[in-house]
């Protein structure tokens, strides 16, 4: 892992971080138009830039100790690289002139397991570019262009979520989001609460998993009920969803009821009731999104069955990665020792991923 120096000699100019995020509740939700509970993780990526006397981009990242050279004719092929070319096409697209550049990246925020790796990516390297060319750029749009980078250079139609809590969350408080609206406002997490992430130790990609298609899913839901997007359903309405065929019906039966659990949990104040909410909400994405796999509803199981832990969900968009529960404080890391252990006299393979060093 070689340094901004080592690689490009001198020092940047400009510095952008940005955190990972998990998802409390409201999965598969902010591509409907509806709510969603992220909260920000400790993790972060940085992005240190400098303009540079060539007339095209470097970008180095010292995670795959990988550097890739490009210009605005020929764009990259290598994943993180992407990213980056579509935030500084993006920011050019917004009227933005961008130099060549030398760009540096480095992050320890968990990649493939659903903690948003690519928004936080993509978000620090236009707060970095920010910084550097100083552009009137407030934090929300800054989110935007990041999701329209992964939307249109990486290939994942992902909603806005991701990137408005890389770009606004904190790890204290979730933030509620209307994805619609983009309405939102911080929220404690319910009393004598701490959250805890691991890993099923099952990789998945975005973009060659079922994502995709999901979307289109909700999409057709849609436009056969005659909404603009699911979120103008009401869980008050699921009679609707009965001129569904399947699987259009349960697709869209998770996300009407998971929208009402999210504005339920945002009010509830109360770690039980929130921890039911998230059990509820793994079901759903199980059973009616059809996005976990065994490992996941191992670790989930595990996990809902221990008497310190609220509740439990898979986080992210599913097919393998992550799942988040909500634990009594003083109990995190045993709670993370004794699933994990449990996990492996299983034959998987997980590990702790937040809080971060804190339980083996």
């Amino acid at each position: 892992m070689k340094s901004f120096e080592e690689v490009f000699g001198g020092t940047p100019q400009a510095l952008g971080d940005a955190p990972g995020r998990v998802n409390l509740l409201g999965e598969h939700t902010d591509y409907n138009d509806g709510y969603v509970l992220p909260i920000a993780i400790p993790q972060q990526t940085r992005v240190a830039i400098r303009q540079s006397l060539a007339d095209c981009f470097k970008v180095y990242s010292a995670n795959h100790d990988r550097s890739v050279t490009f210009n605005w004719k020929t764009p990259p092929t290598d994943g993180f690289a992407t990213y980056v070319f579509g935030c500084l096409f993006e920011a050019r697209a917004e009227g933005v002139h961008v130099p060549p550049l030398d760009i540096h990246l480095s992050s320890n925020v968990p990649i493939g397991v659903g903690l948003s790796s690519s928004a936080a990516l993509e978000v620090a390297t236009l707060r970095a570019l920010r910084t550097l060319l100083n552009v009137q750029l407030d934090d929300v749009r800054l989110a935007q262009l990041a999701q329209r980078a992964e939307v249109m250079h990486a290939g994942v139609r992902c909603g806005i979520m991701d990137q408005m809590a890389a770009s606004l969350a904190d790890t204290k408080q979730a933030l509620f989001l209307d994805t619609r609206t983009l309405h939102r406002r911080l929220v404690p997490l319910p009393p004598n609460s701490s959250v805890l992430v691991l890993d099923s130790g099952i990789k998945r990609s975005l973009a060659g998993s079922s994502f995709n298609q999901r979307r289109e899913e909700c999409e057709e839901a849609a436009r056969r009920l005659g909404v603009h997007a699911l979120r103008d359903i009401g869980a008050d309405e699921l009679a609707k969803l009965d001129t569904l065929d399947e699987p259009l019906r349960s697709r869209a039966r998770h996300v009407v009821i998971e929208n009402a659990r999210v504005l339920q949990a945002v009010e509830c104040g109360d770690s039980v009731e929130f921890g039911a909410l998230m059990n509820a909400s793994h079901s759903s994405l199980r059973d009616d999104f059809d996005v976990s796999v065994p490992a996941l509803d191992r670790l989930v199981a595990l996990l809902q069955a221990h008497p310190q832990v609220y509740g439990a969900r898979l986080t992210g968009a599913g097919f393998g990665g992550a799942c988040v529960a909500l634990c009594w404080p003083s109990s995190v890391a045993s709670v993370a020792t004794q699933t994990l252990n449990g996990y492996a006299a299983e034959g998987f393979s997980g590990a702790l991923l937040v809080p971060p060093h804190e339980a083996s």
